[in-house]
């Protein structure tokens, strides 16, 4: 009864704003948050930022990907920020402290010595520091809400490390890996007799023994020829599927026949080869207990999140602010 009768309040308080304006909406509310609202400018700002940081790192179909599900996720991350903040505040949680050090961190690694250095290069980058100290305290209060009542409650067990190890080798194998040297001719401006004779005549100085890499030198066509043949390292799956069944079942220094391909043909040869290799536990080990965390963590903080929304009270006024 109490909750509703502040949301009656918080309307009431709207809608005289209104009219008191003369009609003319200055701003309006997009949901009610136990005590507190989100607004239309409010959620607008945090759009802004949040495209104009993937448009700074994203491009494209990637882009567009991640910007629509940003806009379909949007106020329900807004409103669980704000239920996280309401709880850290409710706890009383005082994190001055540690604002305090992320600050200094921040100016020793930066080579400064006041608050005011700091202010001052801010400002320089259009920057309000007292603006992006709040920001950075109430991200700092809905973590610590999050440590206290999801992180500190996770215990990983050696028994399920070592029963996740054995029930996933495959993601613990790292696959066949092949270093190879090339020589590549090219079809282009040169008959198919005149290939043949190259080829036959590179083949049987690689049969007599000359190094491939001196060969490569000599006759590659490719950019091959400036690195004395090396082509790289390639991965299970990483070579294209005819060469890689060429080269599957060579012995290093073997080379494989001439491989036709677009405007030319390879010769191969095997310099190195890795065999596939389960990593011992020990190696793995940090890797899994990580892993555990993070799914044990994402699924005991939805059941919080949940938790929390249930027991507070929450209202969408607009539940289509884009269109606002």
């Amino acid at each position: 009864m109490k909750k509703v009768k502040l949301v009656n309040l918080l309307l009431l308080i709207w809608a005289l704003s209104v009219f008191l304006l003369g009609q003319e909406v200055v701003e309006s509310i997009v949901a009610i948050v136990n005590d507190d609202i989100i607004t239309l400018s409010q959620f607008k700002k945090a759009h802004d930022q949040i495209y104009q940081m993937l448009r700074s790192q994203l491009q494209g179909e990637e882009f567009q990907r991640q910007y629509d599900r940003m806009k379909k996720e949007l106020l329900e991350s807004m409103i669980t920020e704000l239920l996280l903040l309401q709880e850290a505040k409710n706890r009383g949680l005082n994190v001055a402290e540690q604002v305090r050090l992320t600050i200094d961190n921040i100016k020793q690694e930066n080579g400064m010595n006041s608050d005011e250095e700091l202010m001052l290069a801010m400002r320089r980058q259009g920057i309000d520091f007292e603006a992006w100290k709040n920001q950075m305290e109430e991200n700092i209060m809905r973590q610590g809400v999050i440590v206290t009542e999801v992180d500190r409650n996770i215990v990983i067990e050696d028994s399920g490390t070592v029963n996740y190890y054995k029930s996933h080798p495959e993601e613990f194998t790292d696959p066949i890996e092949y270093k190879l040297k090339a020589i590549y001719i090219s079809s282009q401006q040169r008959s198919s007799e005149e290939a043949e004779k190259l080829k036959q005549e590179i083949s049987s100085k690689v049969a007599a023994g000359e190094e491939f890499a001196s060969l490569a030198s000599a006759y590659s066509e490719g950019p091959e020829k400036e690195t004395q043949g090396d082509l790289g390292r390639f991965k299970e799956g990483e070579l294209a599927k005819d060469l890689e069944e060429a080269v599957v079942n060579l012995k290093t220094g073997e080379t494989t026949p001439w491989l036709k391909v677009q405007d030319g043909w390879y010769l191969l040869c095997l310099e190195e080869k890795k065999e596939r290799r389960l990593k011992a536990f020990e190696e793995v080990k940090k890797q899994i207990e990580e892993k555990i965390f993070a799914e044990r963590r994402q699924e005991m903080l939805q059941k919080f999140l949940e938790e929390l929304k249930e027991r507070s009270y929450i209202k969408i006024i607009n539940p289509k602010p884009f269109d606002s």
